[in-house]
């Protein structure tokens, strides 16, 4: 941090909640990723660029430059590694000095706050005329969505692509922060209200909501800072499709017989019946020959199945009349 910035944080840990220095120190995981960064040459020298520009003073009455501080901090965020720039914006914090140095992050007196709290509605509309912006927003309301149908309230689970989008947000009038430095309570929103809304009003409040009020966004900054959103995603589990069994060197269909022909009813109805007489079968062998039997014996040109006349599937009409037949001549007789 810049000689006028880094003192004053500095006192603040020291006084934090009233412990002891040394132990404060250890637990300040913010200042630990701010000395990872400057381990980083690309962080380090990023991270300095930004902090000059947001802490120049232009005039008395223009504290910095807020268009180039936002545009340092944009190519900070985008071009840094997430494992540094994640560890400095999301570190968890166990006192009010550490919280207050993760929200001077982003240097807020120059890219954040203002003289007066703008509506938020303004800087959405704002925000919508440029299209990164517009395109960052929407990509926030996708993957930071609150939804309650997920274990961890993030559309599918994804705690990264949250972060991710509310990261990308940063460099912009619309660029969110911790809104205090509370080490247990995260509450971050845009520098706005919702005053003067006027019949807008439901609207703003329900924009404010979504960064102020958002599970899935608290969520996911709580277990990046506990380090408990390691592995927690769940894979998809591969889908276990019923699928017809497989058939070895099946011949290609005629071309007057189509796929929606009445083959698939017949191994369905052919195979079904080895169960119904009571026939002893086993499951993957039998469903496999009641299928080639079915399939590898069609007459070219027509739309018929000639059935072989062994197999366990195969029905017998031709032995049922026969034996009909001579049980009516025995009866006459």
């Amino acid at each position: 941090m810049p000689r006028k910035f880094e003192p004053v944080l500095r006192k603040k840990e020291e006084k934090g909640t009233g412990a002891d220095p040394a132990v404060s120190a250890k637990s300040n995981h913010c200042l630990d990723a701010a000395k990872a960064c400057n381990l980083n040459d690309n962080c380090k020298k990023l991270r300095s660029s930004y902090i000059s520009i947001c802490n120049r003073e232009i005039s008395a009455t223009e504290r910095c430059n807020r268009r180039k501080c936002h545009k340092a901090l944009r190519q900070f965020f985008d071009r840094v590694p997430s494992e540094y720039t994640y560890r400095m914006l999301f570190c968890s914090c166990q006192d009010q000095a550490c919280a207050e140095r993760r929200r001077q992050t982003i240097l807020p007196s120059c890219s954040y706050e203002d003289k007066e709290k703008p509506n938020c509605l303004d800087l959405r509309s704002l925000c919508r005329t440029d299209h990164l912006c517009r395109s960052r927003l929407a990509d926030f309301h996708a993957n930071c969505r609150a939804s309650y149908q997920t274990l961890t309230s993030c559309p599918a689970d994804n705690y990264q692509a949250c972060l991710g989008s509310y990261a990308g947000m940063i460099g912009f009038d619309i660029t969110p922060n911790y809104v205090d430095s509370s080490p247990t309570s995260i509450v971050v929103s845009p520098w706005c209200s919702c005053r003067g809304s006027g019949n807008m009003e439901e609207d703003c409040e329900k924009f404010l909501r979504d960064f102020a009020e958002n599970p899935c966004l608290r969520n996911a900054i709580q277990a990046f800072g506990n380090g408990t959103d390691v592995n927690l995603s769940p894979k998809n589990p591969a889908v276990q499709a019923t699928q017809a069994p497989r058939v070895e060197k099946m011949p290609s269909l005629p071309d007057d017989l189509s796929d929606s022909t009445g083959l698939g009813t017949s191994v369905i109805t052919t195979c079904t019946s080895v169960q119904e007489q009571g026939l002893k079968a086993n499951n993957s062998e039998e469903l496999s020959m009641c299928f080639t039997e079915l399939t590898t014996n069609i007459i070219p040109g027509s739309n018929k199945v000639i059935r072989p006349n062994s197999g366990p599937c195969r029905a017998r009409p031709s032995a049922a009349l026969t034996a009909v037949s001579f049980l009516m001549l025995k009866l006459a007789l």
